[in-house]
């Protein structure tokens, strides 16, 4: 049996979002919030290890405002175990390098409270920023080998073995435990929630790491604004071109002189 620990994001459903065309900023009001579907697919890898190994245990952890509760709910009726929301205005206005320095100590606390995670898993990135780089800086902050971009993990006795997505194809990786993989979307969709595992998942303790559970082992000058050195200068949506101009001819020959034509009264040539 395996520990594991999958790191979940509430976001917004981007293709609800628009952007307001006088502040150029997201406009959040009125976006349905939902869980990072790459992270959904995290949690199916980690459930289906659960499924071939009894006495698993899946335990949830996500950084953001008190309503990612709702989050954490909808992936206990699919297989977690337990939750944990990180959540305080300390870590407001965070990036991607301060997000992952919190949830590393987060994870560190976690694991005095729940064991030592053989396996940690994480969505490649969040449909809201598509950095991929959360994963891969708490591997980092820990000291953990890590595996990118998985579609399959198969749990054997020391090591797990991966099979990951590469430019060419496929590549099958081994890695011993502990560590941490950023899961793509595979061949299959994540499961279902039942009745009756949406109805214990409503009730549900969702257990609040704060700052003060975490300000004993973490530095200041590495969370929320302070720490961090992405500054987002302007949101904007792309102007939309005019479209081009379609030549049919009957031949290719008057084709090719109609956009000769073209090109000249605009003074390409």
């Amino acid at each position: 049996m395996k520990n594991i620990l999958v790191c979940i994001k509430q976001v917004p459903d981007t293709t609800e979002i628009r952007i307001d065309p006088v502040k150029k900023t997201l406009i959040r009001e009125g976006v349905p919030s939902i869980v990072n579907p790459f992270d959904a697919y995290a949690l199916e890898l980690a459930a289906r290890i659960k499924d071939k190994e009894p006495g698993t245990k899946i335990t949830l952890v996500s950084m953001g405002p008190p309503q990612a509760e709702n989050a954490l709910r909808e992936c206990l009726a699919v297989g977690g175990d337990k939750a944990y929301l990180v959540s305080g205005r300390e870590f407001g206005g965070s990036d991607t390098l301060a997000t992952s320095y919190i949830l590393s100590c987060a994870i560190k606390k976690l694991e005095e409270l729940e064991g030592k995670f053989d396996i940690i898993f994480c969505g490649k990135q969040a449909i809201d920023g598509d950095t991929a780089q959360v994963g891969p800086e708490i591997a980092e902050h820990i000291g953990l080998p890590q595996v990118t971009y998985a579609i399959e993990a198969e749990a054997e006795e020391d090591r797990l073995v991966i099979k990951k997505e590469v430019e060419a194809g496929f590549e099958k990786v081994a890695v011993s435990y502990p560590c941490l993989i950023t899961v793509t979307k595979p061949s299959f969709d994540p499961r279902f929630p039942t009745i009756k595992s949406k109805m214990a998942a409503k009730k549900a303790e969702i257990n609040v790491l704060a700052y003060a559970d975490l300000e004993a082992g973490m530095d200041n000058e590495r969370i929320g604004l302070k720490g961090s050195p992405t500054k987002v200068k302007k949101t904007f949506t792309p102007e939309v071109k005019t479209s081009g101009v379609k030549i049919n001819e009957p031949t290719s020959e008057e084709g090719a002189e109609k956009l000769f034509a073209i090109l000249c009264e605009d003074k390409v040539f």
